[in-house]
């Protein structure tokens, strides 16, 4: 089942971060929120992401093409006049990721439906960019199953600890 996240948005609400990059890419921890969003799925087993962007789009498509490289070991080699790169190693995430143009003013419904090619008529699973949470995706899924309908919300209630 595939991932769908939310990452379009302009961020207003936290315009000092959100004017150099879109509010998914803000880190925490020195990984971006979005990062720690596909972390928590993928603990799950889900690890095909559908990622729909729009406002400052080649930040995050910049990061994940660069994430390969960020997170190996490589040798470069110009001894002999020729440029050689060797990774080493990797610590990259097993995930496949689609990072899908849905345009820069288009509301939710918009952005799913702009990217209804890359999820056909199957399930998946929707959230926000900025939706970091501690959710038993599995218990989740299973619920969803059972039940036998269309949707299935799941909220976060914050503790007034």
């Amino acid at each position: 089942m595939k991932v769908v996240i939310l990452a379009g948005g302009f961020g207003t609400r936290i315009s000092e971060e959100s004017e150099i990059m879109p509010k998914p890419m803000i880190e925490i921890g020195g990984m971006p929120i979005l990062w720690h969003i596909m972390k928590g799925y993928a603990w799950y087993g889900y690890t095909d992401f559908i990622i729909c962007a729009g406002y400052k789009q080649a930040y995050i498509k910049q990061w994940f093409a660069d994430y390969y490289l960020n997170t190996s070991d490589v040798t470069f080699d110009f001894s002999d006049g020729q440029s050689r790169m060797t990774i080493e190693s990797s610590s990259v995430e097993p995930w496949k990721v689609t990072v899908a143009d849905t345009g820069l003013y288009t509301m939710t419904g918009g952005r799913v439906k702009r990217i209804q090619k890359y999820i056909g008529n199957n399930r998946f699973m929707l959230t926000y960019g900025d939706a970091v949470c501690d959710v038993d995706v599995g218990r989740l899924v299973d619920y969803h199953k059972t039940h036998g309908k269309i949707a299935t919300l799941t909220s976060v209630v914050r503790s007034q600890d």
